[in-house]
């Protein structure tokens, strides 16, 4: 399995902060956010890991990131995103490095308490279809929301301003080969982008996609709101519990 971490964006809901700087370079309280995605990825098994990055300060991620030694890898890849195209216009950029193999995307601004290894163990064992990851939120309206019945997704709906349900679909995706093939077949939303919703409803759609509930905290780091959030959740767990390390085994 393949990891994406996708870091594009303008990052305006965080202006004038990302004034100078990609939001992902901002610091979620003793590193920069984009470190969190990353340990989450080397946590759950993954090692050939690629980031997608856009606008003035891409080149500042290769400064801070280099090869990966932080986190114990060999390498990392990269790859740029012209424009604003939304998620899934940035996901398709890894269809090349993704060579026919699963992959777990995780959002750049993601920064989770606890560990994605057992929905990727998962995955693994059987890399069909899709595989998505749920947390009850306070704020569900801010995020793509499913409709369940029972413990299965029946659709999800992008930021509703009715939320069918209190759970937020993270920023963790998992999916098999034909991703790319869905991506391609997408129209622009109203807000002109390619949108990563659309995706999973395709994969619904066929019955091809699979859930699971995130244990402890999760937050997205976006808004100021949220950013403060993952600050103080990252400060009060303990900058001890969340030292960089690598992780045993390979993907």
């Amino acid at each position: 399995m393949k990891g994406i971490i996708l870091a594009g964006g303008t990052g305006s809901r965080l202006y004038p902060l990302t004034r100078v700087t990609n939001k992902h370079l901002l610091p979620v309280y003793d590193r920069p956010m984009i470190f969190y995605p990353i340990q989450t990825l080397v946590n759950a098994g993954i090692r050939d890991i690629l980031l997608v990055t856009g606008g003035q300060s891409a080149g500042e991620f290769l400064r801070l990131l280099g090869n990966g030694k932080d986190f114990g890898l060999q390498h990392i890849n990269y790859t740029y995103q012209e424009g604003e195209g939304g998620i899934a216009d940035a996901l398709r950029l890894a269809e090349h490095f993704a060579d026919g193999e699963p992959i777990c995307v995780v959002l750049g601004d993601n920064i989770i308490e606890g560990n994605i290894l057992s929905a990727c163990e998962k995955f693994r064992r059987k890399p069909e279809g899709a595989h998505v990851i749920l947390k009850e939120v306070p704020d569900p309206q801010r995020f793509g929301v499913p409709v369940l019945d029972g413990n299965r997704v029946i659709r999800i709906e992008e930021k509703p301003a009715r939320p069918p349900s209190p759970y937020a679909v993270i920023g963790v995706y998992l999916y098999d080969h034909t991703v790319f093939d869905r991506i391609r077949t997408l129209k622009p939303s109203a807000r002109g982008e390619l949108e990563i919703t659309d995706v999973n409803n395709s994969y619904i759609a066929e019955g091809k996609l699979s859930c699971s509930i995130l244990e402890g905290w999760w937050t997205d780091a976006g808004t100021f709101e949220s950013l403060l959030r993952a600050n103080n959740l990252v400060a009060q767990s303990g900058a001890n519990k969340m030292k960089l390390s690598s992780a045993t085994g390979a993907a």
